[in-house]
């Protein structure tokens, strides 16, 4: 049986939206952690459809704060990681009762993948396996990276003008990364095909993608919009003060990381280095080459033919040797 509906639920005291989709009922659950903070995906996939529906009955679960999610008299001081951790268990306890699910599969994109990594340790039982895409390690020292990468590009360029507005924004050594900062960075990123996506892409198109979405009634779009300064506003700190090679070195499920090679938005370097690291029953690590910061949307049949392989199979034949 196929379905695509929209449905609210409660969740820890608070009304919160998703979107579940699947051609199949039978086929395995997934629960899909959008990025951001506060940039639901659906719309995304509609335009870059994954094929994960194929597979899996997937809950575009839209979290706290954001997307159809959002309510402007809600409590700001929930909107913290913990909490965030703790709305994620109850979505899962909800698919696991109405699907007759003993355990589910989680997959986390960007700001997704810290959320997964977190809501794992803390209770790996209700889980099969974990996917990150564009996994999150150590975000501070990753834009660092990227703001070297992207001056030493715009010198090679000889883009003076660029190379300037980048400046403009100074990487102190020790002095947290200004929010302020992000949509330079984003723009500059997706100009050099190191961000969101590597085929050049603008960030007017992105949210064109959104806006015009016709899932969405015009409040909701509203909502959307107000809900992703909320929620970078909310943990864009919290989540950069973090080293999660070292706030999580193990997790008790098999853990498969999907990573752009061109992704310098969440370093590639970073989570390769994670996944060596990373202590698990199975840690595959697989590189897509033609892909930035979202292989599930540029190379969407490796990723489907990873997961048939090695996730559903409890494998890691088509890793990458590390």
């Amino acid at each position: 049986m196929k379905i695509d509906e929209k449905i609210v639920i409660r969740i820890n005291d608070q009304d919160q939206g998703m979107f579940i989709t699947t051609d199949d009922l039978s086929k395995p659950v997934l629960l899909f952690l959008h990025g951001g903070p506060g940039q639901p995906t659906i719309a995304l996939c509609d335009k870059y459809p994954t094929g994960l529906d194929k597979l899996f009955t997937v809950c575009w679960w839209e979290q706290r704060g954001c997307g159809i999610s959002y309510d402007s008299k809600m409590d700001k001081s929930l909107m913290n990681v913990q909490q965030f951790i703790d709305d994620t268990l109850i979505v899962t306890d909800y698919l696991r009762k109405r699907f007759k699910k003993e355990k589910i599969y989680i997959m986390g994109h960007s700001w997704g993948s810290v959320l997964g990594i977190l809501t794992v340790q803390q209770n790996p039982s209700v889980f099969e396996a974990y996917m990150g895409i564009g996994q999150v390690t150590n975000q501070d020292l990753s834009e660092r990276l990227g703001y070297d990468f992207m001056c030493k590009e715009f010198m090679r360029l000889n883009d003076s003008k660029n190379l300037i507005k980048l400046r403009n924004h100074e990487m102190i050594e020790g002095k947290p990364i200004a929010n302020s900062y992000l949509m330079t960075r984003t723009k500059f990123m997706m100009k050099l095909g190191i961000g969101v996506m590597h085929k050049n892409i603008s960030i007017t198109e992105i949210s064109s993608v959104t806006l015009f979405s016709k899932r969405y009634t015009v409040n909701e779009k509203i909502k959307y919009l107000r809900g992703m300064k909320l929620s970078m506003d909310c943990l864009f700190d919290e989540v950069m003060s973090k080293n999660y090679m070292v706030e999580v070195p193990t997790l008790d499920i098999p853990v498969y990381i999907f990573q752009g090679k061109y992704d310098y938005q969440v370093s590639y370097q970073l989570a390769k280095e994670y996944a060596k690291k990373l202590q698990a029953p199975q840690v595959g690590f697989y590189t897509f080459l033609d892909s930035a910061h979202s292989p599930c949307f540029e190379e969407p049949s490796k990723m489907i033919r990873i997961i048939e392989t090695d996730v559903l199979n409890n494998q890691t034949t088509l890793a990458d040797h590390l």
